[in-house]
């Protein structure tokens, strides 16, 4: 069930120039959240921007909920000068489409830029579950976060940059395949990185899947906004999902990417 609440805005953190980290308390939408999930979030009472910002859900903590942003455009730019104490309109929580929690023996994260928020939640909830092996991908060392978050629930965690700056050089997925098979990998980040993943997976048979990150403008599937082409589709035939309501999270294979 989706609630819309005016969140209390309990904690903000810059974690670097354009990216910050928000608490907010909720007294309905932490109840029923569930990793992959995501929140609709009204950014300004004027006309413009008018549609809310759709941001993954990052931690969830009793009654409250961690998400974390970048500022690309004036609705996270307006978003980012809340202060604590501001209450922040937020629909949530929002997709169908949610991470598998259950037991297994292996799991894999794989996370690239901001793509590494929508799973820490997920890693959370299957800590205790499944030996959690975690591979964290960033351009370079300006832009590496929550690698503590992540290295607390995680039984191997490697940290990548594409041009060697901080941890290992190189992408997150040359990592992930020098590895032991995991029983499922999930997987948000940029199409190139997903791509690879989907790949590798099914060339080993591994259970793969993916949160995407379409600009989901209504998050209720109104607008049609964040359709993406099925692996059923055809040149004649073409077929979509509508991220918003059949995800984010899908199982890797039936993306086309």
């Amino acid at each position: 069930m989706k609630y819309e609440e005016n969140c209390e805005l309990l904690e903000k953190t810059q974690l670097k120039d354009d990216i910050l980290r928000f608490k907010v308390k909720t007294d309905k939408i932490a109840k029923d959240s569930k990793p992959g999930n995501f929140l609709e979030i009204k950014v300004s009472d004027s006309e413009v921007p008018f549609l809310r910002r759709p941001i993954s859900i990052f931690s969830i903590d009793g009654e409250n909920v961690e998400f974390i942003f970048q500022v690309k455009g004036k609705g996270t730019e307006i978003l980012s000068k809340q202060k604590v104490g501001d209450k922040i309109n937020i629909i949530g929580p929002l997709g169908n489409g949610t991470f598998d929690i259950k037991s297994y023996n292996t799991v894999a994260l794989i996370g690239g830029g901001i793509g590494v928020y929508p799973l820490y939640e997920a890693a959370k909830q299957l800590k205790g579950k499944a030996k959690i092996n975690t591979y964290l991908g960033y351009r370079n060392k300006e832009l590496v976060t929550v690698e503590k978050e992540f290295k607390e629930v995680s039984d191997k965690l490697v940290v990548a940059t594409d041009d060697g700056s901080y941890g290992e050089k190189g992408f997150a997925i040359d990592f992930l395949k020098k590895d032991e098979k995991p029983d499922i990998i999930m997987a948000c980040g940029p199409l190139p990185m997903l791509r690879a993943v989907k790949q590798f997976a099914q060339e080993n048979n591994i259970k793969c899947q993916v949160s995407l990150e379409e600009r989901m403008g209504c998050g209720i599937g109104a607008c049609l906004g964040c359709a993406v082409k099925t692996a059923a589709s055809s040149k004649d035939a073409p077929e979509y999902w509508q991220v918003c309501k059949g995800g984010p999270v899908f199982d890797a294979s039936t993306v086309d990417f």
